[in-house]
This record gives structure tokens, C-alpha cells and sequence, in this order.
């Protein structure tokens, strides 16, 4: 019973860092990756479309990204899309394909990006909190039920913390990580 609390708060947390390895990939750092443009979606025949699912979308270099859509009649919508997301760059359309210009991060923009990843890797530390609040309140109610001793849940409790210090160790080592390559020039 009590291992798979353990085995469900960490699954839990384990998904708080997936999600929070997810938003990291929307940061720019020196080099661009097309992930910058994951979140835009194309009206293709009346349904929102990621843009991945129109075009290819391919990182020519480092300060390049050119999108070439599957069907030249979704050039227009796929350049306004790309204008409407606020990504930073303007899209220069040549007829054939939308290609983006980066310009090379600032230091500003660089400081302002490590704030960003700060901000998320504290919502994901948040998260792997509650999610051991939740565990630890069905450990509680186990006990409160007598179903477990109370040096059983004082036990438990103690693992979760363990799990908790564990991820939230992750978590750093991955910011910090993270850090390093956004603050190289």
C-alpha cells in the first residue's frame, strides 16, 4: 500500500520535470532550435494544426530557421501565424518558403532568459511540493484510519521527503545546466 503511494508521488514528480524539460525547450538560447515555434498552430482546413504537422520546419544554422510548407497555399497563413506568435523575428517570405532571421542574443536577452528558466524550474519545484503535500495527506488519512502505525507513516512521510529532496536536486542540477548554456557566448 505504502510503496505505491511512493511509486505514484514520484511518477508524479517525475512528470512535473518532464514538463518543466519541455518549457525549457521554448527558451532561446545561443543557438535557435525550432522549438521556439512548437506552440504555433495553422488553420488547415478549419482545424487549429501544429505548425511541425503543415511544413518542415529545419534549423539551417545557428541564427536560421526555414519553413517549407507541404502545400504552397498555406505559405500566407503559415507567415501570418508565425507573425501573430511574437517570437521575436519577422518572417521573410520568398514564395517557396518562410525562412527567420535571428539576431545574436544580447546580454539582456540572455540575462532575461535565465529569469525565465529560474521561473520555471521554481513552478516545477512547486508542483513536486504539492505532489508530495498529496502524499503525505494520503499517508496521514491512512494512519487517522488505522490502517498503518503511527511510526509507519512517520516512516513513510520520511521516504516521500527523500523522493521530494531527490527531484528537487534533478531540478537544480538541470537549471543550472541549462544556465551555463544560455549564459555562454
Amino acid at each position: 500500500m505504502l510503496d505505491e503511494i511512493y511509486q505514484e508521488c514520484e511518477m508524479d514528480m517525475e512528470g512535473a520535470l518532464e514538463h518543466m524539460q519541455n518549457l525549457f525547450k521554448t527558451l532561446r538560447t545561443g543557438k535557435v532550435t525550432t522549438q521556439v515555434l512548437d506552440g504555433i498552430k495553422i488553420d488547415y482546413y478549419g482545424a487549429a494544426t501544429p505548425l511541425s504537422q503543415v511544413a518542415t520546419v529545419l534549423a539551417t544554422d545557428a541564427t536560421t530557421i526555414t519553413v517549407s510548407p507541404w502545400e504552397k497555399p498555406l505559405l500566407s497563413a503559415i507567415e501570418s501565424a508565425i507573425a501573430k506568435a511574437n517570437i521575436g523575428v519577422n518572417p521573410n517570405n520568398d514564395g517557396e518558403q518562410i525562412k527567420l532571421f535571428f539576431p545574436p542574443m544580447t546580454v539582456e536577452q540572455r540575462q532575461e532568459s535565465a529569469k525565465k528558466l529560474k521561473k520555471m524550474g521554481e513552478d516545477a519545484k512547486v508542483a513536486v511540493r504539492n505532489d508530495r503535500r498529496k502524499a503525505n495527506d494520503t499517508i496521514k488519512k491512512l494512519e487517522k484510519d488505522k490502517e498503518i502505525t503511527e511510526d509507519d507513516s512517520k516512516r513513510a512521510q520520511d521516504n516521500i521527503q527523500k523522493i521530494t529532496d531527490k527531484m528537487v536536486a534533478k531540478i537544480d542540477d538541470i537549471i543550472k545546466q541549462k544556465e551555463q548554456a544560455i549564459m555562454t557566448v
